[in-house]
Formats: structure tokens, C-alpha cells, sequence
């Protein structure tokens, strides 16, 4: 009698449901590491925006550009960001200004679509998540106080 070698129907089905398991536990988490692996474009960029903000204030004593239309440095742009607009206003007048670092560069990148930080001239950091974003429906929540680095709204 001849003997067959492979996996039968059973086996088969049963090697995929296990990793079809594996896969959505493992597809959320992997997303979420993703994710928090691009937000320290935003935060590294606004910090460094915020100190280039304080030079420019201790040369000019103001925030404003020289046309008083805008804020006093040149905002990072792509290539050099991915994932990140970055813009900056003077809500208030000279002596104030708010950076913010807006998830999703048009045309572009929209992984991180959803998520806003800003920090302002006295230092108030704030994280706002879109509320009909992605972000917001993987879980993301914002924080008043602080730029978040995981979900949930921890800082």
C-alpha cells in the first residue's frame, strides 16, 4: 500500500484560523507602534521651532517677521517632514504665538491625519485629536496639557 504525505482539509483550516488570531491581535499593536513612531516629528520640530522662536524674540523683541504678517522663522516643510504640517500665527499681537504641527501634508502622507499639537510663547503645550478622524477611531484621545506620545492621552 502506498503512503500519502501533506496535510489534510482539518490541519490546513486549523494552521489558518490560528494565524488568522495571530494577525488581529498582532495588526492593531503593530499599527499603534507606527503611529508612535512618527509623533516625534511633531514634537522634536515644535521644540526646536519654540527655541528658534525665543532667539528671534531676544534679537527683535517681538514674534513677528520683519512684515509683521507672520511669525519670525521659516517653518520646516517637506522634504524634510513626512507626516507634518507646521505652521505658526500671532494670535494677540507680536509678543504671542502659537505653533502647530497638523498631522497629514496634503497630497502627501495622511497616516497621521487627525492629530494636532501646538505650544505657545509661554510654554503651554496641547495635543487635539480630529473627532472624526482615524486617529480618533483607533482609540487616540488629545490632552490640554502636554504633547501625547501613546493612546490614551498620556504624555
Amino acid at each position: 500500500m502506498k503512503t500519502q504525505n501533506g496535510l489534510t482539509l482539518i490541519e490546513l483550516m486549523t494552521v489558518v484560523a490560528v494565524v488568522a488570531i495571530l494577525a488581529t491581535v498582532a495588526l492593531p499593536a503593530y499599527k499603534d507602534y507606527v503611529t508612535r513612531g512618527k509623533i516625534p516629528e511633531a514634537i522634536s520640530n515644535l521644540a526646536n521651532l519654540r527655541v528658534k522662536m525665543e532667539q528671534w524674540y531676544q534679537d527683535n523683541r517681538n514674534y513677528q517677521n520683519s512684515a509683521a504678517t507672520a511669525c519670525g522663522v521659516a517653518m520646516p516643510a517637506a522634504p524634510a517632514v513626512k507626516y507634518f504640517t507646521f505652521t505658526c500665527s500671532n494670535p494677540g499681537g507680536n509678543q504671542n504665538y502659537l505653533l502647530t504641527a497638523t498631522g497629514g501634508i496634503g497630497g502627501g502622507d495622511q497616516s497621521m491625519a487627525g492629530f494636532v499639537f501646538t505650544v505657545d510663547q509661554s510654554n503651554n503645550m496641547a495635543t487635539t485629536i480630529t473627532a472624526a478622524s482615524a486617529a480618533a477611531a483607533a482609540g487616540w484621545t488629545g490632552n490640554a496639557n502636554c504633547w501625547i506620545r501613546r493612546k490614551g492621552g498620556s504624555c
